[in-house]
């Protein structure tokens, strides 16, 4: 598609455009800003162990310290998107900024548990707005056809961001002047530089018009969404998969999901537009996006907790494990999108990249406690380009398929519907995990070992003696492969939704551009 003469009366809007010098300096004001929000998620895994020490915290502490912080992100993700269309996207993103920046300020001020539960949320709501409004701004300023260059370091700077986080927080644990309450101060002064960065930068047209927003949508879309992520997060644990508070909970959520899409329906300014699932690429996007989410948090989030346990590494060791997983991303994410710049096409990027995760994920169900270094770091990279290739071009073939007066609302679906399957991915594999664990344990040990079959507490391995240490490395370095096998499959499913996306040329003006003029030609007056 080529851009026509602008429409009279859109020419002044359109002449308004960011220099590209500008864009670029906002795009690195975005970037800081995108590292920091996806980094609170994962900083703190190498860090947990130390954390519940300190601040006297329980097991349950312990899993919702992570918790919480995904409920929040991915419950008001949607809230974000939607008022990207219909208020400052500058001002929001801002404001997202500083919520962050005052979670992060308690959270590494806290006290005890409960308040650094509270500083969670409230980092999590930030790390909400500035995850799905980096997209949106990207995609205001920058055309379908130009964006892939600049979505595959958007990419690359999710996948490091969360897979990075657990190197970043045993650097910081293991470093005796700095300690475990800078896992949350790190992200401050990089989230103050962005909001500076962005308040010099950043100018995007601010459309006036009459808005409402659907606030009983988002309560109800909010509340059921926390109730089913709840649920997921404390069956098996606190109370049976097969129980009398699943049924309440699972039934209670998609009540409320189900009042949502009723008033969504007939809402004039829904918070998740439904005839974005009308769109087939959007629709099957979203798909893929929740099985990706699925599978790479799922997995990956477990496996620091495996260089540790089972290989016997170190906080920091453990981190630097992650680097060949990394880099994958980093490498394959940037070439696709240069790739797809020069040449238009992006399909082959995505059927390329759920093909090479699924096998990433299926290799990695074949390790155990005595699997090699070398080899493990293989396995890590070949999952690692799958996800870079898959996970940011997922959004811009969504973006590039959809009116631009609903750019915003659709690249926060499926950022909801990734972080959504990240934050199930989590909670129940990290349930299967403490099952099998359990399981593995009895087995071996007998139910003395395991308080009766019932303990879900980490080991300290350093405090074990060498025939036990032995065979809790073998539980669990065969249960983390139990993982990697069940989220196989998932990666698998990607790929089928993958293949029923059409390919479409992408656009050459950007989403700013699109919309005014939409707007002079009355197509997103109705909405």
């Amino acid at each position: 598609m080529t851009a026509s003469a602008p429409p009279a009366g859109v020419s002044d809007a359109v002449a308004g455009r960011m220099s590209r010098r500008e864009v670029l300096q906002a795009l690195s004001g975005l970037m800081v800003g995108l590292f920091v929000s996806i980094l609170a998620s994962t900083v703190v895994g190498n860090a947990l162990p130390r954390i519940i020490a300190d601040l006297d915290g329980s097991q349950t502490v312990y899993t919702w310290i992570v918790t919480t912080e995904l409920l929040a992100m991915t419950a008001t993700v949607p809230l974000w998107g939607k008022m990207a269309d219909l208020y400052s996207r500058k001002l929001l993103i801002q404001l997202s900024l500083g919520l962050f920046v005052i979670g992060s300020l308690i959270a590494g001020l806290t006290p005890n548990v409960e308040v650094l539960l509270v500083s969670r949320v409230v980092q999590g709501v930030g790390a909400g707005g500035m995850t799905a409004l980096a997209t949106i701004v990207m995609a205001a300023m920058i055309p379908p056809r130009e964006m892939g260059r600049y979505a595959g370091i958007f990419g690359a700077v999710f996948g490091v961001g969360t897979v990075a986080g657990p190197l970043i927080g045993g650097l910081l644990v293991d470093t005796s002047w700095l300690g475990w309450r800078w896992c949350f101060l790190i992200g401050v002064p990089f989230s103050l530089v962005s909001i500076v960065l962005l308040q010099r930068t950043l100018h995007l047209p601010v459309v006036r018009r009459q808005v409402r927003i659907d606030w009983l949508g988002a309560l109800l879309i909010t509340t059921g969404v926390s109730t089913v992520l709840i649920w997921s997060s404390l069956a098996g644990n606190k109370f049976a998969w097969a129980s009398g508070w699943t049924a309440l909970m699972v039934l209670g959520g998609l009540a409320l999901l189900a009042g949502a899409l009723y008033v969504e329906s007939r809402a004039a300014e829904p918070i998740i537009p439904l005839d974005l699932f009308r769109n087939r690429t959007v629709s099957f996007a979203i798909v893929a996006s929740v099985l990706v989410g699925v599978a790479m948090f799922g997995g990956s989030v477990f496996l620091s907790q495996y260089f540790q346990i089972a290989l016997g590494k170190s906080p920091t060791v453990a981190g630097l494990m992650s680097l060949p997983m990394i880099f994958g991303l980093l490498v394959s994410s940037t070439v696709a999108g240069q790739l797809i710049t020069k040449y238009g096409r992006w399909k082959v990027y995505l059927t390329g990249g759920a093909a090479t995760m699924t096998v990433g994920m299926a290799l990695l169900g074949t390790i155990d406690a005595h699997t090699s270094v070398l080899l493990l770091s293989v396995y890590m990279a070949v999952l690692g380009i799958g996800v870079g290739m898959l996970m940011q071009n997922l959004v811009l073939a969504a973006q590039n398929d959809v009116p631009a007066h609903e750019l915003g609302a659709a690249t926060s679906a499926l950022t909801f519907f990734r972080s959504m399957g990240g934050a199930i991915g989590v909670s129940a594999l990290g349930a299967v995990l403490a099952n099998r664990v359990t399981s593995l344990m009895t087995e071996k040990l007998g139910p003395a070992a395991t308080g009766g079959g019932g303990s879900t507490e980490v080991p300290d391995i350093t405090t074990l003696p060498e025939p036990v240490r032995r065979i809790v490395a073998e539980v669990y370095g065969t249960a983390t492969a139990d993982l990697f096998l069940i989220g196989a499959p998932i990666a698998f499913l990607a790929l089928i939704a993958v293949l029923f996306i059409k390919e479409k040329p992408l656009h050459t003006i950007s989403g700013d551009e699109r919309r005014v003029r939409e707007e002079a030609a009355g197509i997103g007056a109705a909405h």
